[in-house]
């Protein structure tokens, strides 16, 4: 008979030591990001629509949710990466990532005016980050086709990831979240424009073979070097 003490916890998940530090922690970060000095007016002004009495993890909750069923979509279409997902597909997954980070930005920004940004706050959204992360880099596969080359396809996932894992134990182990000039809000800003490439001109514009004898022949007979 099942002992129904084994559908229980019989410890705490997290020690009096862990407690304590989550409780002393406090959110720090520096960034020197190229384009978040231009994003911020367009953030606050976003925030100050928002209601106060929506909840910051529910803001991050409905960004992901919008990422995670974009993203599906475009699975859905091509599950191997290797076929050609519809335009529009791939116009929504970059409406949904657009939607993602524009809610990612403002949760913390929401918890601050409303006085409810807790440490376990912070670590809920960044859990949610984590989620994302795959779900991000998968698309990106699926709207270039990348199924065709296994090895990229894998190589462009785990750095994704790698990359993830080591900005979180940097922050793990100095306490401060530092972007630098080309950071996440860079990287989600391009694969929103090579998903929208796929959307205008369809993913099979990523197969296009491009030989240097074919761009050298263009060049000198459609440039005047003289002129320049």
């Amino acid at each position: 008979m099942l002992d129904r003490n084994m559908l229980f916890y019989r410890e705490k998940l997290l020690s009096p030591t862990q407690l304590k530090r989550l409780g002393e922690h406090k959110y720090s970060y520096s960034s020197s990001s190229l384009l978040d000095p231009f994003l911020q007016p367009y953030w606050n002004w976003l925030v100050s629509k928002v209601p106060p009495w929506l909840a910051p993890n529910l803001i991050t909750v409905v960004g992901l949710v919008i990422n995670i069923l974009t993203t599906l979509i475009l699975v859905w279409f091509s599950p191997d990466a290797r076929g050609e997902a519809p335009r529009w597909a791939c116009l929504i997954c970059a409406l949904g990532l657009f939607v993602y980070q524009s809610l990612d930005a403002i949760d913390g920004k929401q918890a601050r005016l409303t006085g409810t940004s807790t440490p376990l706050g912070e670590l809920f959204d960044h859990g949610c980050d984590s989620i994302s992360t795959v779900f991000v880099a998968l698309s990106a596969c699926v709207a270039v086709q990348l199924g065709h080359y296994p090895a990229w396809m894998f190589f462009q996932c785990f750095c994704a990831m790698t990359l993830f894992y080591c900005a979180h134990w940097q922050t793990y182990v100095s306490g401060t979240l530092k972007f630098s000039k080309i950071d996440v809000t860079e990287a989600q800003f391009t694969i929103i424009f090579i998903h929208l490439v796929s959307a205008i001109f369809g993913p099979s514009v990523w197969m296009t073979k491009v030989s240097l004898y074919d761009m050298f022949y263009y060049l000198n007979n459609n440039l005047d070097f003289r002129t320049i």
